[in-house]
């Protein structure tokens, strides 16, 4: 029985492996399908959040370029100006009359009489130069001219004689008018003779420089010996001297286009030079451009101021002081603020807090660290005080806070 019963158990065996079979079976095809979907539903979730982080990383380095990039300014209220009726114009001195001195013939220097500083009359000998190769050929053209003289005296004689023995048929008319025909052309070599002479006499003329007009030499550019160049081409020749005439000084300068209505022929104007201190000098305004210069719109103006005493100098800077109507509002900014374009003068301002915005003005007084705006701006405009040269209308810009000193309340630490 024991061992039939065993037999009998081990012959079910099989049947107890094939039924747990099932638990091992293969998955089917819609569950296969199932889960490629949901490993690409996540693959692309996670390229999608890939894409979006890279984008708005673009966006926000592309406005934090556009950040770094806008320049930083300072844009401050132009500061109100009184009305006035003057205006002060810096102006440019010169001489009335300005002359380099060349030699007008080539030789060597044998003396000069002037130094600079010297004070000269018109027709004063300023120099000798020594010039023998030209007296050389003055020599030998008068040689010439004799000879030629000679020749046209001898043509003259036979040219009668002939003339008189045609009459009568002693010679023939062919050799007469061959008589007659070189007493014309002698005649013509004595007047070509003494033309060259006559040259020649008026170079030799030159061996001695005068001056020009009365005046003060300001240069001398020569010694004794020295080898002289005719002529006044850069390069070849030399300049002798340089004489200025200081009697009366040319007071030129520029005055705006809103103050060309006052500027009137024969007014009189005060000048007034840094070097004499408390003095006022008075000039005669003499004569105007008659055109505004198109690149600043301003009108040249000459004034003339006498200096017979000599106290001014020619080149120094003066200060030109004229009268006009009264004007209405005016500001005034620092001479750094202005912009100089084709278009003409402007200033940049700031709007809708961080547009920076060009705008042309005309300005009245100018002292080098200020500048009077006269038109062109008002009261709220916001004036960029140091705008950078790539500055262009309508660029964005990063206006500062400047910073209170140290004597403003709050300032001190």
């Amino acid at each position: 029985m024991t061992s039939e019963s065993t037999n009998q158990n081990q012959g079910h065996q099989p049947n107890h492996e094939h039924e747990s079979a099932p638990d091992h079976a293969p998955v089917s095809g819609r569950g296969a399908a199932i889960a490629v979907i949901v490993v690409l539903v996540v693959v692309v979730v996670l390229a999608g959040r890939g894409i979006l982080k890279r984008h708005h990383d673009s966006e926000v380095l592309a406005d934090t370029t556009n950040e770094l990039a806008a320049p930083s300014v300072l844009a401050l209220p132009a500061k109100p100006g009184a009305p006035t009726d003057t205006f002060i114009l810096p102006g440019n001195v010169t001489a009335f009359s300005d002359s380099p001195i060349y030699a007008r013939t080539s030789g060597y220097l044998t003396k000069w009489y002037y130094d600079i500083g010297a004070r000269v009359k018109q027709g004063a000998l300023l120099a000798e130069i020594a010039t023998p190769e030209l007296d050389q050929q003055l020599a030998q053209a008068e040689a010439d001219l004799v000879t030629a003289q000679t020749n046209a005296k001898n043509a003259h004689v036979q040219s009668q004689r002939y003339q008189g023995l045609v009459t009568s048929d002693a010679v023939s008319k062919f050799d007469t008018d061959t008589f007659v025909t070189q007493e014309a052309a002698t005649a013509s070599a004595v007047k070509s003779a003494q033309a060259n002479v006559d040259r020649l006499k008026q170079l030799q003329g030159f061996e001695k420089v005068y001056a020009p007009f009365d005046g003060v030499i300001t240069s001398r550019s020569v010694d004794t010996g020295q080898l002289i160049t005719e002529g006044s081409t850069p390069g070849s020749s030399q300049e002798l001297f340089h004489m200025q005439a200081v009697h009366t000084l040319r007071v030129y300068t520029n005055v705006p286009q809103v103050y060309t209505p006052a500027i009137k022929r024969g007014q009189t104007i005060d000048i007034t030079f840094p070097e004499h201190p408390g003095q006022i000098f008075q000039g005669t305004l003499v004569r105007t451009a008659d055109a505004l210069d198109p690149t600043n719109r301003t009108l040249l103006v000459e004034v003339d101021v006498q200096n017979k005493t000599g106290a001014l100098l020619p080149g120094t800077l003066a200060q030109v002081h004229f009268k006009t109507a009264a004007l209405g509002q005016t500001y005034i900014v620092p001479a750094s603020a202005l912009i100089f374009r084709r278009e003409g003068m402007k200033v940049g301002t700031v709007v809708n807090g961080n547009i920076a915005k060009l705008v042309p003005v005309t300005i009245g007084e100018d002292d080098g660290a200020t500048v009077q705006i006269i038109a062109g701006i008002g009261a709220y405009d916001k004036v960029i005080q140091d705008p950078p040269d790539s500055l262009v209308d309508g660029e964005k810009v990063a206006p500062q806070t400047p910073k209170p000193s140290s004597n403003q309340p709050g300032g001190g630490k």
